[in-house]
């Protein structure tokens, strides 16, 4: 039998396995962060009003490979830039279309001569409208490239195992035990690595996994003649036979076929897995023209989550060796806590050590999926020049160290469960000095044709306050293709029979009239978060890396964030990057200035209380050098997080002793103590709020100004109960000693100096009020900022008033109800004001309602138009009216509402329209106004409203799935009707206002 005593760590630490890449990485950052430009002191500080093409959002374009037409395809391009988006992002996915007759793959598969020539002219048409088209590395997920079999060195590899149980003194002879699962279509090799015998102990048993002894694991090499096995089981116990194969897993795209011949997935974790893509490139793709325009109007290369799937376990053949230089010791003797059975484990030894070996398992892959393929991948990225865009996630891998390697890492809101995976991500982000953290946005399942840009908001809310600052919309499906139904090709439905998920934006939507005002308020809102530098208030340590679990943080996740503490993530690969740096006790100072570590057990190895002893003498090396730290959990009972080598436990406890006694450090042993903690070693939130609130922020700093982005949203979609209203204080930090606050309009783009406020100290508070999924942008900046009077103001730091404002005649207050009203001012003196005659509010109770009814047209990608008048005594849905029960597209309302002789100066309205599906614009006395918040729905009409007669206009663009329940049944006729239109209530309700300083 083998002796597995552990041998001292040899070769390259953990870190180390991942320090060059990261370190390139990092250099890299200096050539393609988008730098803050220098701005004269009466200009803006950012072109908020008007943003620029490389903070616009961008659509992921879906092709159905390459039977796609360069005419129409410079149409779309056209049609995307309009729209007011930045890009798009070139994807093959086409899993409506199964038929392989209609596709033509060995014409018109992804990577052919058309779909050359529609990337060519996507990128030619790109250049003149001043966007970028990004290219995803292969047809559909995960990356793939024809050319290879399941069998080459570069594809996708899988360690089957098979196994034999014997009783006490057994005698096996026969075959080597098969594969408990057969080989996947095409593969036709499977070579056997070893055969191993180990004794059962059913102490070490899960409610899944059978228990083995470690030390009774026993290489049967010598058993084994040609494909046959003879052994004799010791007289100890039960034993199993397990035999361990190398094979392709024969895994292809998803939704293929894509390609003649078919492509095959590659390693993703040898360097022959990813030349087989840049080869295949290089050799078939990067024509002359194509390479040419990559430089003009390219984006980034982008590959999507890393979906590898196998009944078995992921496998490269270099894994060996890697675990052994990694490690110092075999991997070979420890493949029985490994394998895997439908993904889930089948053997475990003691618990404690089998986690350790898993946590080493995966680290090593981590390391060669960094090594082998992310930072390789990058490195040609560039040479093309191209960044590379990737979700680093799917997988047991360090997503956090992926994320500082990558240009631009990803996340998506379908598949991440809550704000915290984000985080995760953004912490790689930040620490590497990285500039964009990107979002698959607004994929929904069976959301096809339904989807609303008001539940898109709701989605996205979140996610830009955890870091999110590009959005790339899921998605634009190209128009046409034989076959479909109106209206038109959609990459994800019918999907299965039914309605798909996802959305296909675009001219075919009622909704894409008013689409200028949705991406106008994105790219204002990402314009905001790329300016300047992040700040986060607290680095949470992972030592495992993982994202898209919904594993948050302890207090902070579920407590603080409703008190207004802002926390990212980090894992040890981060606390070696040039950025790891402590100035002033602000970890990153460059950066996202964490203020304090706060580290905890492994959530993802049961809590337990574990930290790598090079971590632990990070931790330390930054505490000293002034970083508050907080423990939470019983550290005098640290063990490593792998399987330690001789005396490495010991050194690992002396280490965190030697932490605890630092005078920057806290140890709890609850999480209800962690603000205590955090309250003794002084250190605060940049934003505080009086109470517990649903209110979510994200702080950026730039050039002595704070931007404060607040959504009243939540920590997941799944969260309940709903998000309800807020209406409190909110202190926020500035860094400008005399800044006063700005509030920024994302969906118009004006910037307006609040009038009512309060200062103390570093701080200015301010009051908040946001309905559900509505948002805020605070700038504290110096007086004139934004173009207004340079010069000191006094302000209101207090009023009964419903506002208080600076307008051009000075600071004044305003109200819905006639009264007087007092206001404090800066000053100390207090005003007392009356407002008289503000008349009350106007509900219409007539409207004129014109309706364009979008239908089938003469072929799959055109649209008729039927018109309906109406006369609407009442607002109701669509649904409950006859006439457009199954109507979508665009309703005009309209209604007059006559003012009397008393309407003068000093009053204006607003006008609340209650409930809309979907967007809409307004109009008043024909002056259309900017657009309309499409979330909270209320427009100040100023100015607009005059004596007599005033006609408001209110144009509704609705979904299309209400009319394809009828057009198109067999897809989408179990699906219920929606509420479309204006459903109100629509109240105009007057104002007074009056001048008090």
């Amino acid at each position: 039998m083998t002796n597995h005593a552990p041998t001292p760590r040899a070769g390259l630490p953990r870190r180390a396995l991942l320090g060059a890449a990261v370190a390139t990485a990092a250099a890299g950052a200096l050539d393609w962060r988008l730098p803050v430009p220098a701005v004269a002191a009466s200009a803006p500080p950012l072109p908020f009003a008007e943003p620029g093409p490389e903070v616009r959002p961008k659509f992921r374009w879906w092709w159905p490979d390459g039977l796609v037409r360069p005419d129409e395809i410079r149409r779309e391009i056209d049609q995307i830039a309009d729209a007011g988006f930045g890009g798009a992002e070139i994807a093959a996915v086409h899993h409506s279309v199964t038929d392989t007759t209609v596709l033509d793959t060995a014409h018109h598969g992804w990577g052919s001569a058309s779909w050359v020539a529609g990337v060519e002219a996507a990128l030619a048409q790109a250049a003149r409208r001043g966007i970028t088209v990004d290219l995803t590395i292969g047809p559909s997920w995960p990356a793939a490239v024809p050319g290879i079999t399941p069998d080459s060195d570069a594809a996708v590899k899988e360690l089957a195992h098979g196994s034999v149980t014997l009783p006490a003194g057994t005698v096996y002879s026969g075959a080597v035990p098969a594969p408990v699962h057969a080989a996947a279509s095409g593969v036709t090799r499977q070579d056997l690595l070893l055969v191993q015998a180990a004794r059962v102990n059913t102490a070490n048993s899960t409610r899944k996994e059978t228990g083995l002894d470690l030390d009774s694991v026993t290489d049967l090499g010598d058993a084994v003649t040609g494909a046959t096995l003879t052994w004799t089981a010791p007289d100890d116990g039960t034993w199993v036979i397990v035999s361990y194969w190398v094979r392709g897993s024969g895994q292809t795209p998803e939704g293929g076929p894509h390609t003649a011949p078919a492509a095959y997935v590659v390693d993703h974790f040898s360097a022959a897995g990813t030349r087989a893509v840049t080869d295949f490139w290089d050799d078939h793709l990067l024509t002359p023209a194509v390479r040419r325009l990559l430089k003009v109007s390219g984006g980034a290369l982008f590959e999507d989550s890393i979906e590898l799937e196998t009944e078995a376990l992921q496998w490269t053949p270099g894994l060996p060796d890697a675990f052994l230089t990694h490690t110092g010791r075999s991997l070979l003797p420890l493949l029985p806590a490994l394998v895997l059975d439908h993904g889930s484990q089948v053997y475990a030894f003691e618990a404690g050590v089998t986690r350790q070996i898993r946590h080493d398992f995966w680290e090593t892959v981590s390391g060669l999926f960094d090594r082998h393929h992310v930072t390789a991948l990058r490195t040609w990225a560039h040479s093309l020049g191209l960044r590379l865009r990737s979700q680093p996630y799917g997988l047991q891998t360090d997503a956090i160290a992926s994320a500082a390697i990558l240009d631009i890492p990803e996340g998506e809101s379908l598949g991440f469960k809550n704000l915290d995976d984000y985080r995760c991500l953004a912490g790689g982000r930040d620490m590497a000095g990285r500039t964009v953290l990107s979002c698959e946005a607004g994929a929904y399942t069976g959301g096809a044709y339904n989807t609303t840009w008001q539940k898109f908001l709701r989605t996205m809310g979140g996610a830009y306050a955890a870091g999110v600052n590009q959005t790339v919309v899921h998605g634009f499906s190209y128009a046409e293709l034989p076959g479909v139904n109106w209206p038109g090709y959609a990459a994800f439905t019918p999907y299965k029979g039914t309605v798909g998920y996802g959305e296909s934006w675009g001219p075919r939507h009622p909704t894409w009239r008013h689409v200028q005002d949705v991406s106008g308020y994105l790219s204002r809102v990402h314009q905001v978060l790329r300016t300047g530098r992040p700040r986060a208030d607290v680095a949470v340590f992972r030592q495992t890396g993982y994202t898209a679990t919904g594993i948050g943080a302890s207090w902070f996740t579920a407590t603080g964030v409703p008190l207004g503490w802002t926390h990212q993530f980090l894992s040890g690969p981060l606390l070696d990057l040039p950025s790891a740096t402590v100035r002033r006790g602000r970890l990153a100072p460059d950066g996202p200035a964490y203020k304090a570590l706060f580290v905890e057990g492994d959530f993802f190895y049961g809590s337990t209380v574990t930290l790598a002893s090079s971590d632990a003498r990070a931790l330390l090396r930054l505490t000293r050098a002034g970083l508050p730290v907080v423990l939470l959990g019983a550290w005098d009972s640290v063990v490593p997080p792998g399987v330690p080598g001789p005396g490495e436990t010991e050194e690992l406890r002396s280490l965190v002793t030697e932490l605890l006694a630092q005078a920057r450090v806290r140890q709890v042993a609850d999480k209800a103590a962690v603000p205590a903690a955090l309250a003794d070693l002084g250190v605060e939130p940049d934003v505080r709020y009086a109470t517990s609130s649903t209110l979510l922020n994200a702080h950026r700093v730039a050039d002595g100004v704070d931007y404060y982005y607040l959504c009243n949203g939540k920590h997941a979609e799944t969260v309940k109960p709903p998000v309800a209203a807020v209406d409190h204080e909110v202190t926020l930090r500035r860094t400008t000693p005399d800044g006063v606050p700005y509030l920024l309009d994302p969906w118009t783009g004006r910037a307006e100096r609040l009038a009512r406020y309060t200062e103390a100290g570093d701080s200015v508070t301010v009051r908040v009020t946001l309905q559900p999924a509505e948002t805020l942008i605070v700038a504290l900046g110096r007086p004139g900022l934004f173009g207004d009077r340079p010069g000191g103001r006094t302000h209101a730091v207090g009023s009964d008033a419903d506002e208080v404002r600076f307008t051009a005649t000075g600071l004044t207050v305003r109200a819905t109800a006639a009264g007087t009203y007092s206001t404090v001012l800066s000053s100390g003196r207090t005003v007392r004001t009356t407002l008289s005659d503000v008349p009350a509010p106007v509900e219409p109770s007539s409207w004129q309602l014109r309706v364009e009814d979008w239908r089938p047209g003469d072929t799959a990608s055109r649209t008729a138009v039927l018109r309906h008048d109406l006369t609407l005594d009442a607002l109701l849905p669509w649904s409950q009216i006859a006439e457009l029960a199954d109507v979508a597209g665009i309703g005009r309302y309209r209604t007059t509402v006559t003012l009397d002789d008393g309407w003068s100066g000093g009053r204006g309205a607003c006008l609340e329209l209650g409930g809309v599906t979907d967007t809409c614009r307004v109009t008043v006395n024909g002056h259309r106004l900017g657009p309309v918040d499409q979330i909270h729905p209320v427009v100040d009409l100023g100015g607009l409203l005059v004596r007599g007669a005033n006609v408001i206009e209110v144009e509704v663009a609705t979904p299309l799935a209400n009319r394809l329940r009828v057009s198109d049944p067999g897809v989408y006729g179990g699906t219920a009707r929606q509420a479309y239109g204006l459903t109100g209530p629509v109240r105009l309700v007057p104002y007074g206002e009056a001048r008090i300083a």
